[in-house]
């Protein structure tokens, strides 16, 4: 049997629900409080009292040995500290929102719900417990210092200064165009006016997500506020008539109205889909050396390989229409974050049998988890139809998986990377037969 056909054989005997679909790690049994985008803001951000928060991931392991210890302080300080727990992996824009970048990320949410502080402890319920108790002696204390500020209810007018609007961007009629129409940035504008009580009521959770979105966008999608009283041009120019109403701005487009939630989380969310329908793919990297790979895969929860004919079969136009495939792809699916590589066939033949390629049918994709160290292989076409519909699969945890070859990835060579060029036969070292008497040497074969 060939090395293909014993790679489908192993394949179909190794099958397995696809590794992207795994269950939470705490239930309602538990004293630990799930949050999600829907009550976020209203169980935390709303709340008074000190909030420990974790933000975990399903597959993460290193989740997985603080949960017992986690619900055990839970169940501590019940009825004295909130401990909630927050799935990340399913509630991306809710972890994106503050700063998560690995797991598990504990965050202790004060007087200030609006600047979390990172909780750098141990990782049992002893130095939870701990850390939890000093920092509600700290919030105790700032209440009797008449410091706290607490959560803003959004009761306070504009005028009054009620919130940080330090990131909020005012425009009017004689600034916006300049600053809006043809921007690169994607912008967010609330028309408000000041005797509004619901505006008065959006007020503190859109300072609060504009500080936030300008954070994790680095600028590229910016909060703004009109005055439609005042700036009646802009509100006539749009078709303002009711407060608060909110369009969002992209360039070569027409404004669309914000029809979303009006909490800082929701504002925030909406924000950073925005962000990444306008943000760049990722890029798609050579393997060439070892830290390649595992920087890519370590960093994203998928990543996805290809190994391409070698160059001397395709040529670089060849060779290039196979990474343009793979490009559309990574810009149809950049919301997913996944990380994507190739390599040229037998430059990594000990990757390649890992992964079940076998040596030959090239090209091939392999869409790797790093952290389980399971692979599906793409089965279809190498087109944009067939990776659609691979990809798409994975999307929504259908598939069969199998484990990497040994477990863990092979050794990784390093190689020169490729120079965009069509590809060369070695050359040959020429051979000096002018010493040799061809005559005598066909005489002493015969």
């Amino acid at each position: 049997m060939g090395a293909r056909g014993a790679g489908r054989l192993w394949w179909g005997t190794v099958s397995c629900t696809l590794f992207l679909a795994v269950n939470g790690l705490y239930s309602a049994s538990d004293d630990v409080i799930e949050l999600t985008p829907t009550n976020f803001n209203k169980e935390v951000i709303q709340s008074e009292s000190l909030w420990l928060v974790e933000f975990y991931a399903p597959w993460c392991g290193h989740c997985q040995r603080l949960t017992p210890e986690w619900k055990k302080a839970a169940t501590a300080l019940k009825g004295v500290v909130k401990v909630g727990a927050v799935d990340a992996d399913k509630h991306q824009s809710l972890g994106g929102q503050y700063g998560v970048r690995g797991f598990p990320t504990i965050k202790i949410f004060g007087a200030n719900k609006h600047k979390a502080e990172d909780y750098q402890g141990g990782r049992t319920s002893d130095a939870i417990v701990e850390a939890a108790l000093s920092a509600l002696r700290s919030l105790v204390k700032e209440r009797l210092s008449g410091r706290s500020g607490g959560y803003s209810s959004g009761k306070q007018s504009r005028e009054s200064g009620g919130g940080d609007k330090k990131d909020v961007i005012e425009l009017t009629d004689d600034t916006f165009d300049k600053n809006v129409i043809n921007s690169d940035d994607v912008w967010m504008v609330e028309f408000y006016a000041p005797w509004c009580g619901h505006c008065k009521n959006l007020e503190p959770e859109w300072a609060a997500a504009a500080t936030e979105v300008k954070e994790q966008t680095k600028g590229k999608v910016k909060l703004a506020a009109v005055d439609a009283t005042v700036n009646q041009m802009l509100a006539g120019r749009y078709g303002i008539r009711g407060f608060p109403t909110i369009k969002i701005f992209q360039k070569g487009e027409d404004p669309v109205d914000y029809d979303g939630g009006r909490t800082r989380s929701d504002i925030i969310a909406r924000a950073l889909d925005l962000f990444s329908d306008n943000a760049p793919p990722p890029e798609l990297l050579e393997i060439i050396s070892e830290d390649v790979l595992k920087t890519t895969c370590d960093a994203h929860q998928l990543c996805i390989i290809s190994v391409l004919p070698h160059i001397l079969d395709t040529g670089a136009s060849g060779r290039n229409s196979y990474l343009d495939v793979m490009l559309k792809m990574a810009e149809k699916y950049k919301k997913k974050m996944w990380g994507w590589l190739w390599t040229e066939a037998g430059a990594q033949s000990d990757l390649e049998s890992s992964l079940g390629i076998g040596g030959f049918g090239y090209p091939a994709m392999a869409a790797v988890n790093a952290r389980k160290m399971k692979f599906a292989l793409l089965k279809g076409s190498f087109s944009e139809q067939g990776i659609n519909e691979f990809l798409r699969e994975l999307s929504v945890g259908r598939g069969s998986t199998a484990p990497v070859g040994g477990g863990a990835f092979p050794k990784i060579h390093s190689v020169e990377p490729w120079d965009g060029k069509d590809g060369e036969l070695p050359v040959e070292d020429d051979i000096d037969l002018s010493d040799v008497d061809l005559d005598d040497w066909d005489k002493d074969e015969l």
